[in-house]
């Protein structure tokens, strides 16, 4: 796989995986299905830990492809602000729209 085919797929993933709490009702993505609406706590827990999943894959396919960078706390507080951003649609979805 290519570099850039490798950034492409971490952003197309990191796009499904921050709408993903918002989109369904199911504890996790493939868990028991809640009789209840999830309460946002645990959409955002489900968040955190999709923004985990999705960094710890870019920084797999990154030694894949070469020497992986060493990363201090901004590469991280960046990229859990960039994965908020990209909720923001799911979010809208769920909480901002008339019903």
């Amino acid at each position: 796989m290519s570099g850039q085919a490798a950034v492409w797929l971490v952003l197309l993933v990191a796009v499904v995986a921050a709408n993903l709490p918002f989109v369904n009702e199911r504890l996790g993505i493939v868990g028991p299905r809640l009789a209840q609406r999830k309460h946002w706590a645990l959409r955002l827990v489900e968040l955190l830990v999709a923004c985990g999943l999705t960094i710890g894959l870019g920084r797999w396919l990154e030694s894949r492809l070469g020497q992986g960078q060493p990363q201090g706390w901004e590469f991280y507080a960046a990229m859990v602000f960039l994965f908020l951003t990209l909720a923001f649609p799911g979010f809208v979805w769920r909480y901002l729209r008339r019903s």
